[in-house]
């Protein structure tokens, strides 16, 4: 195979899944999601900047467009208000006689007067009667001095506006720095302009209320600007006869020498007019100016006024519509965070619908897997709990019968002392009732009468050995009255009273009872079985002591409380310590084989349990009456 071939091999196939398949597999990968809300993110907050930009600035311009509107509406109408005036001097008698007979001084003096009366009836700031050179011939400033009430710079912009027959101009008070407006009425006889009508109006009054308008405003400045980009009126002080945009000092030099601005440095305002002719509104920097930012952007509009010849421009700070756009830029970021998010939070639901789901399916499989195990156990279990019922109710049975049989070996062990303690009373019952005959034949009555009685005293101890062992031998009832613990403790050491006095045994009982308990202590304890585990204890202590001599057995009882412990002690060999743990094992026995069964203690222990007590091997620290050598063991018993 060639290299270009296995190569070729080993390049995965191409996906030929639609677009939106394969973006939704990307969608589905760990980090898609992140990347997603950061675009999101980055999307929202330029959507929001632009957006919340571009209505700003469209409703700023609009609220700026009607603003320049009334301004324009306003300037028109304050200048339209004396628009009457030159015509109605103009057709005045006295006037129209003085520029039929413009030496008569007379004449001059009644115009005067006349130009007096109607400028101040008009609220206009003065009025002339000028020739066709410029020269003034009546004056409503007229005074005896004969001064030229127009400076030079007024003449000059007076001339030039007869040669070109203006009928209106601008011009700079060069007293107070103010703006005038001057308007003309030309008065032409056969075609011949003979003389002309300037009536002069003050705009210091309106433009204050601009400058009080752009100090209570700082978002909007209002500008009036002539044919040279010249600022003749503004509502900020320090601009005016300024120029609009840049200015070049040969430009500079052209204008302060045409005598129109007279006193005016015409400083430029750097501003772009060219691109303001072309657009409704244009962000324009402004430097730096009272109540401005440093190279502060602002939205500049025009509307030209054509009667007038000039322009009007407004200029509003966006810095409330920068603001709300800020706002807007983390309020779209803040939109497509939570786009993002929902989309994040959709799609980890989505992954955990359909993990519930593959879940749950699992689930249910494992359920009906889980069903058929369950069946199968619980036949299982059924069956092993009716084997356990089986051999539970077995070895209850067994047990009953091994404490039946340990009664049994225990009669077993004493059948010879039981033998031959009937056999004494037999032999004396043989002798006496053969005696008794022959008093009887003799008439010794008295003898008789004795030997009857030696008679029945011998059957009544017969009678109590075959009453304790039939006692004995009985199954417990269940329900028991309580046992005196002295009467137990006679029976027992009458039943093996034989073997304790075949093995020379030295019994002595030591009951550290009160006085009123010494022959009547009653405990909670069946009396049949009591005596069980008394003679089991007895018995193995008899044996404990085969090989020791003096032999002594001591049983000894007290009160502990609302319990009486009871100890049967021997003076025996005693017991290896490490097989003590091993006595109450079923079968373990210490004795030699064919004489114990090991089942002695076990049967004990169990009783003594069921009467609520423990049957223990005490330790020779814990003994009522410490002896050297030989074996104790203790049970404790309630007592009433």
């Amino acid at each position: 195979m060639s290299a270009p071939t296995a190569l070729l091999q080993a390049l995965p196939p191409p996906d030929t899944r639609p677009w939106w398949r394969r973006w939704a597999a990307r969608l589905r990968k760990p980090n898609a999601h992140v990347w997603l809300t950061l675009g999101l993110v980055a999307l929202g907050m330029l959507l929001g900047q632009r957006l919340s930009e571009n209505a700003g600035m469209a409703q700023l311009a609009a609220v700026a467009s009607e603003r320049l509107e009334l301004y324009t509406a306003a300037l028109d109408a304050e200048l339209a208000r004396h628009d009457y005036l030159p015509n109605l001097i103009a057709i005045d008698e006295e006037v129209q006689a003085l520029i039929a007979q413009p030496q008569d001084s007379t004449l001059r003096r009644r115009a005067d007067l006349k130009l007096a009366r109607i400028t101040v009836r008009a609220g206009a700031s003065a009025s002339y009667l000028v020739d066709a050179q410029g020269n003034v011939l009546a004056s409503s400033q007229a005074s005896d001095t004969g001064n030229n009430p127009l400076s030079t710079s007024e003449q000059g912009r007076l001339r030039d506006a007869l040669q070109a027959q203006a009928q209106h101009f601008f011009a700079v008070n060069e007293s107070n720095g103010s703006t005038e407006y001057f308007m003309l009425h030309l008065v032409r006889r056969q075609r011949q302009l003979q003389a002309a009508v300037v009536v002069r109006l003050n705009l210091a009054p309106l433009e204050a209320t601009w400058v009080d308008l752009g100090l209570r405003s700082h978002g909007e400045k209002l500008l009036v600007v002539d044919d040279n980009d010249v600022l003749i009126m503004s509502s900020v002080p320090e601009w005016k006869y300024r120029i609009l945009g840049h200015v070049t000092p040969e430009v500079r030099a052209a204008l302060q020498s045409s005598g129109r601005y007279p006193g005016a440095e015409l400083q430029g305002m750097g501003m772009d007019t060219e691109g303001m002719e072309k657009q409704d509104a244009l962000l324009v920097a402004v430097p730096a100016a009272r109540g401005l930012r440093e190279g502060g952007l602002l939205l500049a509009q025009q509307r030209v006024a054509a009667p007038l010849g000039v322009r009007l421009v407004t200029l509003s700070d966006p810095a409330e519509v920068w603001r709300q756009a800020h706002y807007a830029t983390w309020g779209g970021g803040a939109f497509g965070a939570s786009v993002g998010l929902m989309s994040l939070y959709l799609a980890s639901r989505r992954r955990a619908l359909r993990q519930v789901f593959q879940a749950q399916t699992a689930l249910q499989k494992a359920h009906g897997e889980l069903e058929r195990l369950v069946d199968h156990r619980t036949r299982e279990l059924r069956a092993t709990n009716e084997e356990l019922k089986r051999q539970i109710a077995q070895t209850l049975q067994a047990e009953t019968e091994l404490v039946q049989a340990g009664k049994l070996a225990v009669l077993g062990q004493m059948s010879a002392g039981i033998s031959h303690e009937l056999n004494q009373p037999l032999t004396a019952l043989r002798a006496l009732s053969a005696n008794t005959l022959r008093f009887l034949e003799a008439g010794r009555t008295q003898t008789v009468a004795e030997n009857l009685k030696a008679i029945d005293s011998v059957v009544e101890r017969m009678a109590a050995i075959t009453r304790q062992l039939k006692s004995f031998a009985r199954k417990a009832e269940n329900a028991a009255e309580p046992a005196v613990l002295q009467t137990a403790i006679a029976n027992v050491l009458l039943l093996l009273e034989h073997r304790l006095r075949s093995a020379q045994v030295e019994v002595r009982q030591d009951l550290t009872l009160p006085e009123h308990l010494r022959d009547n202590l009653r405990v909670k304890a069946d009396a049949n079985r009591l005596e069980q585990v008394l003679v089991n204890l007895v018995g193995n202590a008899i044996d404990a002591m085969d090989e020791v001599s003096p032999r002594r057995l001591l049983i000894s009882a007290r009160l502990d409380g609302e319990r009486v412990r009871v100890q049967v002690r021997d003076n025996g060999k005693g017991l290896d310590p490490a097989l003590v743990p091993r006595l109450f094992e079923p079968f373990f026995t210490t004795k030699p084989a064919g004489q114990g069964l090991g089942l002695g203690l076990v049967i004990s222990s169990k009783i003594v349990h069921e009467f609520g007590g423990t049957l223990r091997a005490v330790p020779p620290e814990d003994l009522l009456h410490a002896e050297a050598g030989g074996m104790c063991f203790e049970f404790d018993l309630a007592w009433e």
